[in-house]
């Protein structure tokens, strides 16, 4: 064979070298290419992962709300101070017998206590009392001016269906619900609970005035103060 015929017969060999390193080149071209263009994703979901990993870490915040929905609908019979609080008090004994229907137990004394102050009425209901059928009771009374209050005391009296008195802006108010923030670290077992809002009952009124939504980040320099207030049988 001629130098001309080797030539000619090694041409095939060659170009079929070269398709197959062109073709691994191409290859390689479109992994680069397809794991460059998956790389930011990659980057996203591993950030998203640690920062889920620090969320878990420091806490999770929940809001959660607690209502006492069975609370008599009695209205106060007039505006003037003393009526609100009979009616209040009525309200949240949710016993005439106890208060403060006729020949209640506490009737007498809630008309004579201060209707402007809760410190008053604490001490003036505060103690040992008997009903007409010989039955006694014991009134407790918690009584918390705005620096020592507790989201904790609001929560259980809530919970345990003891609506706290509140004096907001020189009114009286029932308060039937409480909305807040518990947040649990899952590190350590600890929870926290922040006030968010108090739900409020006006005894003043039966229309749509009557509830009322206190918010603890605006409105709590008009509290006067709270008072829990329970009657257990002696």
């Amino acid at each position: 064979m001629t130098a001309a015929g080797r030539l000619a017969t090694s041409h095939p060999g060659e170009s079929l070298e070269q398709d197959r390193w062109k073709r691994k080149e191409r290859l390689a071209g479109t992994r680069f290419q397809f794991c460059r263009s998956m790389f930011p994703l990659l980057v996203r979901c591993f950030t998203a992962s640690c920062l889920a990993g620090c969320c878990l870490a420091q806490g999770q915040t929940y809001t959660k709300e607690l209502r006492i929905s069975d609370l008599p609908s009695l209205t106060a019979r007039s505006t003037d101070a003393s009526d609100v609080l009979a009616a209040a008090a009525e309200i949240i004994s949710r016993d005439p017998e106890v208060c403060c229907g006729k020949k209640s137990a506490l009737g007498d004394r809630v008309r004579l206590a201060d209707p402007m102050s809760l410190e008053a009425i604490a001490n003036k209901l505060r103690g040992r009392n008997v009903l007409s059928d010989g039955r006694a009771f014991i009134v407790t009374a918690e009584y918390m001016s705005p620096p020592s209050v507790n989201v904790g005391q609001l929560i259980t009296a809530v919970t345990e269906k003891h609506a706290p008195l509140m004096e907001w802006d020189s009114h009286l108010y029932v308060v039937f619900g409480v909305i807040y923030y518990e947040t649990f670290d899952s590190s350590t077992g600890a929870r926290t609970d922040a006030l968010d809002k108090l739900l409020l009952l006006d005894p003043r009124f039966s229309d749509e005035r009557r509830e009322v939504s206190f918010d603890r980040t605006t409105d709590w320099e008009k509290v006067q103060a709270l008072l829990i207030l329970v009657a257990a049988p002696e």
